[in-house]
């Protein structure tokens, strides 16, 4: 997407159609940061006034990080907006033969 002239992207989008709504996932490597949250909510209004049709909900943001950051997590209060934020679990994966 481009907005003021300067490229943009989050890493996975989808379409969840029982919800009629759009899913923007932004893969993060390491512990959330406070800014996150800025640029997942440029994304979400992007979509929404250029994406989302008519009769479809807001579009939600999850920002998936290798590492949580609760104490700024709950002070943005996430909880009570349409973006999220969650852990990925990295591990090695077992070799099979």
């Amino acid at each position: 997407m481009v907005i003021d002239g300067k490229d943009y992207s989050f890493d996975l989008l989808f379409y969840h159609r029982k919800l009629k709504q759009l899913i923007a996932i932004d893969l993060k490597i390491g512990k959330f940061e406070a800014g996150y949250k800025g640029q997942m909510e440029l994304y979400l209004r992007w979509l929404e006034k250029n994406e989302t049709e008519p009769g479809e909900e807001q579009p939600i943001g999850l920002i998936l990080c290798a590492e949580g950051n609760d104490e700024q997590i709950e002070l943005l209060q996430l909880d009570k907006t349409n973006l999220k934020v969650g852990r990925y679990i990295t591990e090695d994966l077992p070799k099979y033969r």
